[in-house]
């Protein structure tokens, strides 16, 4: 017997949802029967993702329309269930677009997830300034930025006010590294953007968790983890035996988002690491 839809008619949008952890969130939420905006840099690389995506999503909603019930006579159905919207995060318009793109398609905003993140490693002292501010704008302003045009849609501009925001952090807001010194500051940043936005937006309903990743295997290190005698390391120090997959942080995302499990979770950090950060000596 398949389990309940947890997310039926919630409305999520995901920023940098193409590829990696954003994707697998993204997915999961049509899983579970959410309308769901992507938001994308925008760049002609980019153009296959969105059509895989797509194309995947397309088998999930079609998996699930086989055992839901069928729009009686007269009855609203929602035949577009996943929207893709480019657009480079780091700029201030940009979260104000993609939310008002959401909800030119889908009516309202329930869940926002702030995903779209970067991560060059490099040594401390090799890191310039550009490579530094393009970190920060992208990690931390444009967290920032989306977030807060998320907030005002769901405070202000629908009724009843309300939502779920999560902000995708890592375990590297808690630990330092050697070479993630201009990465792991956004991180931190992010826990407590979520942190203070958790009590600034109290008053209106709205939650707003972080969930830390440990070492997922996405593109950002694909290169980093093709030393085997490095992964073999890291995979030594986790207590469950194995590198994070994207989908590893699907289901605590959904658990966030629903207002029937979470509802009294907010200002929460929830590790997602397969318990690194209490291994490590």
């Amino acid at each position: 017997m398949p389990l309940p839809q947890l997310l039926v008619g919630k409305v999520a949008a995901i920023t940098g949802g193409l590829s990696g952890i954003g994707r697998a969130i993204a997915l999961e939420y049509l899983r579970q029967g959410a309308l769901v905006a992507v938001n994308h840099l925008g760049t002609e690389p980019e153009t296959t993702l969105v059509e895989a995506l797509h194309r995947d999503a397309d088998k999930i909603i079609a998996e699930a329309a086989e055992g839901e019930r069928q729009p009686a006579e007269g009855e609203r159905q929602q035949t577009r269930r996943l929207i893709t919207v480019p657009g480079d995060i780091s700029q201030p318009e940009t979260g104000t677009a993609f939310v008002a793109r959401t909800v030119e398609a889908f009516g309202r905003l329930d869940v926002f997830v702030s995903n779209a993140g970067v991560c060059e490693f490099r040594k401390f002292l090799e890191i310039s300034p550009t490579l530094l501010t393009h970190t920060i704008s992208t990690n931390l302003s444009g967290s920032f930025y989306a977030t807060q045009a998320a907030a005002r849609q769901m405070a202000l501009s629908q009724s009843p006010p309300g939502g779920s925001i999560i902000g995708i952090s890592s375990i590297s807001a808690l630990v330092g590294g050697g070479g993630q010194t201009h990465y792991t500051p956004t991180k931190a940043g992010v826990l407590s953007l979520m942190q203070s936005c958790a009590v600034a937006l109290g008053k209106y309903n709205i939650r707003c968790n972080a969930l830390l990743p440990g070492t997922i295997r996405t593109q950002m290190n694909e290169e980093d983890l093709q030393d085997e005698g490095k992964r073999g390391y890291m995979e030594g120090r986790v207590p469950l035996g194995r590198l994070g997959r994207p989908e590893d942080l699907a289901g605590p995302a959904v658990f966030l988002a629903c207002e029937e499990l979470s509802g009294y979770v907010t200002g929460a950090q929830l590790l997602v690491d397969g318990g690194l950060f209490v291994n490590l000596q």
